[in-house]
């Protein structure tokens, strides 16, 4: 039988050896990012300018980053050293960044959200101080329960429309500035657990709670 520091020795050994084999892979960033040919990528030393059917748009790169095609209509993200922390920590979001710019570019994002409470409603009218303030010319005009309307200027690069009165859908190529600005519209009524009323976003849920009662 093996003396207790050999016992720990080899177990130590067989930690550190299994520990080594699984550093450093990374499922996201590894994975190669397929695009369609109507999508042009053109990389520089800090930007990948992406150019598409609905626009074209940039995703900042760090120095450490590339960017190869192994193939036709394929792109694969790796990084100078994988040892490092900040390096892995971008490899997979860099990645991401721009496979949503892609799909940005071909489809767009949508995202609907629902008015959910008695009196609740919303409608899309002309703002009367143009676009003065950012906006389109259009804004959101909703009734939430308070004692007056809740307007929101659209931003240009925002597509709304209202085909009910309780269902608000959102449209744009940036999935970062579409959730932005959902986000802002379900600030102005946000779920509450006791009535479930409140404005969800795509397939939201809460769980209710009960009162207490005394």
């Amino acid at each position: 039988m093996l003396p207790r520091a050999q016992q720990l020795g080899a177990f130590a050994r067989c930690f550190s050896t299994t520990t080594r084999a699984q550093k450093h892979v990374a499922h996201i960033g590894g994975a190669p990012i397929k695009f369609p040919p109507s999508v042009t990528l053109a990389p520089t030393s800090n930007q990948v300018a992406i150019t598409g059917p609905l626009g074209s748009t940039s995703v900042l790169l760090h120095e450490f980053v590339k960017l190869d095609f192994p193939d036709a209509n394929t792109l694969s993200v790796s990084v100078q050293d994988p040892e490092i922390k900040v390096q892995r920590q971008m490899w997979g979001t860099t990645r991401t960044h721009i496979a949503n710019a892609i799909v940005g570019m071909t489809e767009g994002f949508s995202v609907p959200l629902y008015l959910v409470g008695v009196g609740y409603r919303a409608a899309i009218e002309d703002d009367p101080r143009g676009t003065t303030d950012g906006g389109n010319g259009k804004r959101l005009n909703m009734k939430l329960g308070y004692s007056h309307s809740v307007m929101v200027p659209i931003p240009p690069h925002i597509k709304c429309e209202v085909p009910s009165p309780t269902k608000i859908t959102l449209f744009c190529t940036d999935k970062h500035l579409l959730g932005l600005f959902a986000a802002k519209i379900r600030s102005y009524r946000k779920p509450e657990p006791y009535k479930g009323k409140g404005i969800f976003i795509g397939d939201e849920q809460i769980r209710i709670k009960s009162v207490k009662k005394k």
